[in-house]
């Protein structure tokens, strides 16, 4: 039997990751002003990322090992990326927000807009490694890592797309992270701890019998 302590952290990864999904929402709904912009949404704009790096690293520690080297780097380059974008969405929805336009230019011109665009490159290159690992595992659904990994490009492409992409992106990156987060709680109790050792062969999980 599992033991109850991953089982639990599992459990707290995978609300981590319905809880990034609705705020993604919140914030495709602001964006195509369904719901207002307030103080409330835009403060919780950058926990997404914050919850989606919870649900990525739960994802990566109960399957994503079985995918070796390759899994790993894949995993550390997204969880470096979700960090960085997190810094792009605060400076977004916490800075920008309070600025004029023409301040706001200013500041893409310099070393912020260098910083800004190598975060998103970032991001995208980390989200399809991470998602291509997992893929590898074929132990975690495939639609739900598709749409993740199908929402990041329009998102990290955020400057040269038309804010309706940007909007369905977003949405299909809250769809993809919620329904893993959802999968992932369901399967939690059932997945059989991975062995470490390079000389163990890593059990299968009981997640898709």
């Amino acid at each position: 039997m599992p033991h109850p302590a991953p089982a639990t952290l599992y459990r707290i990864g995978a609300a981590a990751g319905i809880a990034s999904g609705v705020i993604l929402l919140i914030n495709a709904a602001k964006r195509a002003e369904i719901i207002p912009t307030s103080a409330f949404t835009q403060l919780v704009a950058p926990l997404a990322q914050i919850f989606a790096l919870a649900v990525v690293t739960a994802l990566y520690f109960a399957f994503g090992r079985r995918a070796g080297t390759f899994g790993l780097v894949a995993f550390l380059l997204n969880a470096f990326a979700l960090s960085a974008h997190d810094g792009v969405e605060f400076v977004i929805n916490l800075v920008f927000a309070d600025l004029p336009v023409d301040t706001i230019d200013t500041l893409r011109a310099g070393t912020l807009g260098a910083a800004l665009t190598v975060a998103s490159i970032t991001f995208l290159l980390g989200t399809l490694s991470y998602v291509t690992a997992m893929l590898r595992t074929r132990e975690i659904p495939t639609v739900p890592l598709v749409l993740y990994a199908a929402g990041a490009v329009p998102i990290s492409l955020r400057a040269f797309v038309p804010e309706v992409a940007l909007d369905l992106g977003l949405v299909s990156v809250a769809v993809g992270v919620g329904w893993l987060g959802i999968w992932l709680f369901n399967r939690s109790s059932n997945i059989t701890p991975w062995a470490a050792h390079p000389n163990t062969q890593a059990p299968l999980a009981s997640a898709n019998r």
